[in-house]
């Protein structure tokens, strides 16, 4: 081979190296920041989806995905407003709204997004109380998203969602609690119990009042009781005669 034909594969070579820095194709959630001789092009310097052709040499680019990033917030030791030692982690999501923003504007926005939630999870945490916490999960995940979503939008990050995953407690707190939420199931069935042991000493007394009242109404309740004795159980049962029945034949003995 002779020197001709090496420069002619040398240059071959060195073209087809070129021409495949110079075109590239991005997918539709991907887009191109794109640098000629250090600035930003024209039109903000962002390109695609579809087929992108760089000036050789002259031109880099940079891609960026659109879509949502779900991102793990790694455990925090936090310390409570009141004075207790937890751990937590939380989950965020987020997706780049302006490509040439994430780039130009910070230098990784993957892990800076990641350490501001880390920094904004201790703080807002860390000036709540466990019972807070617990209880109002769904309040604090809406000042975490806003904060931090303050936070990125001048780096073009837009934070949709931000959820605290798990809280992780002390045993000896966990054990407290427990003891604490037996004790108000024991307050609570004391409480339903007493309720009803009242409203059932109200009936029995409105019932004495209406057979206290009414004479006839005692001596229909008296005959129901003994019939369903008699039905339920197979045995002799003594019948005694009310007084009242033997006072007209009392009375005439008396006028003899």
């Amino acid at each position: 081979m002779g020197p001709l034909a090496i420069e002619f594969v040398l240059i071959t070579v060195l073209a087809v190296i070129i021409l495949a820095n110079a075109i590239w194709i991005l997918r539709e959630y991907e887009r191109g920041v794109v640098f000629r001789l250090g600035r930003l092009v024209a039109n903000g310097g962002v390109r695609g989806p579809g087929l992108i052709v760089l000036v050789p040499i002259v031109d880099k680019m940079v891609k960026v995905s659109l879509r949502t990033v779900v991102m793990d917030v790694p455990p925090q030791d936090i310390i409570t407003q009141d004075n207790v030692s937890i751990k937590v982690n939380a989950v965020i999501y987020f997706r780049v709204l302006q490509p040439q923003k994430a780039i130009v504007e910070v230098e990784n926005y993957l892990v800076a997004t990641s350490q501001l939630s880390q920094t904004t999870l201790r703080s807002v945490l860390g000036q709540s109380e466990l019972d807070d916490l617990l209880s109002q999960r769904e309040k604090i995940n809406q000042k975490l998203q806003q904060i931090i979503d303050k936070h990125t939008e001048p780096w073009g990050i837009k934070v949709s969602n931000v959820e605290v995953k798990q809280i992780d407690l002390p045993q000896e707190m966990q054990r407290a609690m427990a003891k604490q939420a037996e004790a108000e199931r024991e307050r609570r069935s004391k409480v339903i119990a007493a309720e009803g042991e009242f409203q059932a000493s109200q009936r029995l007394a409105d019932a004495a009042k209406i057979l206290s009242d009414q004479p006839s109404a005692l001596t229909l309740r008296y005959l129901q009781t003994l019939r369903e004795i008699a039905t339920e159980n197979n045995s002799t049962t003594i019948f005694p005669i009310p007084i009242d029945l033997l006072k007209p034949f009392l009375r005439t003995e008396d006028k003899k």
